[in-house]
């Protein structure tokens, strides 16, 4: 057993709703890592009041192992469980039900503000951290230098981080929690908030972490880089595991699932963002003509009718709507905005659809999940990320009988060619 880095049995945590948990600062749940090379988290029966409709179950009866030295990725839609898992492994929130072991001094970097005091410094920030590792100054020295100039912060160490920017936290919080030479490294989407160079380097480093031999739980909704880094992978699927084993045949069935999924009803759907004052209610996608399809080929044209319902006696005004075309590896390939053409929206309905109308969508063949918003008065009202599924299918868009080889481009654009 002693090759066993996290052992998972019948974890699961449900939450009250409408109920927050007491309050525990990051430091006060960190701390609790380095009380033991083996860490247990017990479950808590609690009895309350009221019925079992009242509650949501986050996570329920989640088992896996993950051996030393494995990278294991962590797929899933928002609102499968994911963080949730992280947060339970990490102590920041303790289980429902089931227990988890935990073998090796830990890691970690979720939510942006996590682990680092706000009125210290980045420098300060750095020692606190280590210290609550169990690492002793010494050692800590040995590792300043490279921790800062990975994260590129050296003009800034000695300002309260409080007054970072979140991709300096990021980059900071990262750096810190990959160099104190944690056994095992527990990663969030968070790394999402850098900027692509740095994120490449994250991944980087991710890789020479596990090189050498230490455990890796990588969460990403970027299916290239979970395929690159993981040996192994989880899918989540409404607080379950929806599938278990290697990692391109987890991420295959996962994007196949996501195909067959999609639903012009989005009432139901959990892991939106917002407000909650107007809802997206149903995506339906068109063609040029306005029938009813599930995809286009390349270059031909699309509508996209979005359904909005106002709650309560909410009345949108200077309304945004927007829509976002995204690839199964988590890009953000190309985005639409009413407000960003130009196109305002003063006062509309409490109830309508609004439609979008693309003359020629040029995205290279392949599946893509469409992102949905609709924001008023500069406030965010719903997001929903994977609204639809939507494909593009092979032509010749150049009439050339010719086609760029699978992956070498995301767009077909015209162009012309000549000598001068």
């Amino acid at each position: 057993m002693s090759n066993v880095a996290v052992r998972v049995e019948g974890l699961g945590k449900k939450y009250r709703l409408g109920e927050r948990e007491p309050y525990k600062t990051a430091r006060e749940a960190i701390r609790k890592l380095v009380t033991g090379p083996a860490k247990r988290l017990s479950s808590r029966k609690r009895k309350r009041a009221g019925s079992d409709s009242e509650y949501l179950w986050a996570l329920k009866d989640v088992s896996f192992e993950v051996p030393e030295g494995e990278v294991l990725g962590i797929i899933g839609r928002n609102g499968a469980g994911k963080s949730t898992l992280l947060k339970l492994l990490s102590r920041i929130t303790e289980p429902t039900t089931g227990r988890a072991e935990i073998y090796g001094r830990v890691g970690s970097l979720l939510e942006v503000g996590t682990g680092f005091h706000p009125e210290l410094t980045g420098r300060e920030n750095v020692y606190l951290n280590g210290a609550i590792l169990g690492m002793r100054k010494a050692e800590i020295d040995r590792k300043f230098d490279e921790i800062v100039e990975f994260a590129e912060v050296a003009k800034f160490l000695d300002t309260p981080v409080k007054r970072y920017s979140s991709g300096m936290y990021v980059r900071l919080a990262f750096s810190v929690a990959a160099h104190l030479e944690p056994e095992i490294l527990v990663i969030d989407e968070v790394l999402a908030v850098g900027d692509l160079a740095f994120q490449k380097k994250c991944l980087g480093k991710m890789g020479d972490v596990a090189s050498e031999g230490r455990t890796v739980l990588f969460v990403s909704h970027n299916m290239a880089a979970v395929e690159n880094l993981c040996q192994s992978a989880v899918a989540l699927e409404d607080g379950g595991i929806a599938n278990r084993g290697r990692t391109e045949e987890v991420i295959a069935a996962y994007v196949d699932s996501m195909s067959d999924s999609q639903q012009a009803d989005l009432r139901s759907v959990r892991g939106r963002m917002g407000n909650g004052k107007v809802r997206i209610t149903g995506i339906r996608t068109c063609d040029d003509s306005g029938k009813p399809v599930t995809g286009v080929t390349i270059g031909q044209g699309c509508k996209i009718y979005l359904d909005y319902e106002s709650q309560g006696d909410f009345t949108p005004s200077n309304t945004e709507v927007g829509l976002a075309f995204i690839s199964v590896f988590g890009v953000k390939v190309v985005m639409f905005s009413n407000e960003v053409q130009g196109h305002s929206f003063e006062r509309l309905p409490k109830k309508g659809t609004i439609s979008c109308r693309i003359p020629s969508l040029p995205l290279a063949a392949g599946t893509y999940f469409i992102g949905a918003s609709i924001s008023s008065g500069g406030e965010t009202n719903d997001w929903v990320d994977r609204a639809a599924t939507f494909a593009v299918l092979e032509s010749d868009f150049y009439d050339s009988g010719k086609l760029y080889a699978p992956g070498s481009t995301l767009f077909y654009l015209p162009h012309e060619w000549d000598v001068v």
